[in-house]
């Protein structure tokens, strides 16, 4: 095996063994989310993450309807010292799928990802990507996409049952056993990862979008139950879908206006510090102690190279409190340093 040792600090994941590289790889975008991205540049970007000292990686089995997996074992077999997270919820099935959800995955491996949050669905995920990934353990298995703006109020009621009853029932017995070390939720919505908490002991929420530079809100609910239940959060999508990133969209769609505007009021403040916004953004989430690793979603090395560059960037604690004293940053929230 290839030990590898991090050049990036190490945080404990809530009441977990395991320690996350703060820096993590988000394996999303890379898989080809709305936009193709060649293979040579998808394993490009893992070997880039990987070599610079990154030592936790987040992959999913609807990331590509497989591809992802498929790349990610292949970047990290025969290495020793990675945290390998996956998800579950969905199942692959050897079929096209609607040409709806193809089109969110150009360049994606020919399989239909249809929900399944049950037992056997839960345990067949898991055993499927151990087979997609050419592995023999995943160190964190997380139920991906739950919540009503996913699936709608209605068809969610259905989902959630089944998760937090079979679902819940499979990751547990899977850590139970020590065939996982830690389970979760991985989603879009603060909501759900609250309501969870009410039937389960989780490890861990991977929480996509929702406490960033942009959006604080986490901090009145969702981090103080956290912090009571040893809970850690993984922090996804610290570019709010491109908007904090020179991009146009937020929450994978046309960033409306008060969400323009407080980008502007945020770049301003950046720049009278001479910060890249990309950078404060991509280092404001770990403020918080609860937060183990910031995962954003490289395409290729040359934007791997760049995360990291902005990863490094030295920021004055001067801008943090600027961003409070403009009414930018929540008074309440933590900052770094």
């Amino acid at each position: 095996m290839v030990a590898l040792d991090s050049s990036f600090g190490l945080r404990k994941l809530g009441s977990t063994s395991l320690q996350l590289s703060e820096f993590g790889l988000g394996c999303a975008a890379m898989a080809g989310n709305h936009r193709i991205v060649t293979e040579e540049d998808n394993r490009a970007a893992l070997e880039e993450g990987l070599m610079q000292g990154i030592t936790f990686v987040d992959t999913a089995p609807f990331y590509g309807f497989g591809r992802s997996e498929h790349y990610v074992g292949d970047a990290i077999r025969g290495r020793d010292g990675i945290v390998l997270s996956t998800k579950a919820g969905r199942l692959l099935k050897p079929e096209p799928a609607p040409k709806a959800v193809a089109d969110e995955w150009p360049g994606s491996f020919a399989f239909n990802p249809v929900y399944d949050y049950t037992y056997d669905g839960v345990m067949r995920s898991y055993e499927d990507s151990l087979q997609r990934l050419g592995l023999t353990r995943i160190d964190i298995l997380l139920l991906h996409d739950i919540g009503a703006m996913q699936h709608g109020v209605e068809l969610n009621k259905g989902h959630f049952a089944d998760a937090m009853s079979g679902g819940y029932k499979a990751l547990d017995e899977l850590r139970s056993a020590g065939d996982i070390k830690a389970i979760g939720l991985g989603v879009n919505e603060r909501e759900v990862c609250i309501e969870a908490m009410e039937h389960g002991r989780w490890d861990a929420f991977l929480l996509a979008g929702r406490y960033t530079l942009l959006e604080q809100e986490p901090i009145h609910d969702l981090l103080p139950a956290c912090e009571k239940a040893g809970t850690g959060i993984i922090l996804g999508g610290p570019f709010n879908s491109g908007v904090l990133v020179g991009g146009e969209t937020w929450n994978y769609a046309k960033a409306p206006e008060n969400v323009v505007r407080k980008v502007e009021g945020l770049t301003r403040v950046c720049e009278s510090h001479s910060i890249p916004l990309a950078a404060a953004a991509l280092q404001y989430p770990l403020g918080c102690p609860l937060v183990a690793s910031v995962i954003p979603g490289p395409r290729s090395r040359a934007e791997m190279q760049q995360n990291i560059n902005w990863f490094n960037t030295e920021i004055p604690a001067s801008l943090w409190s600027d961003l409070k004293n403009e009414g930018l940053l929540d008074p309440e929230a933590p900052i770094p340093g």
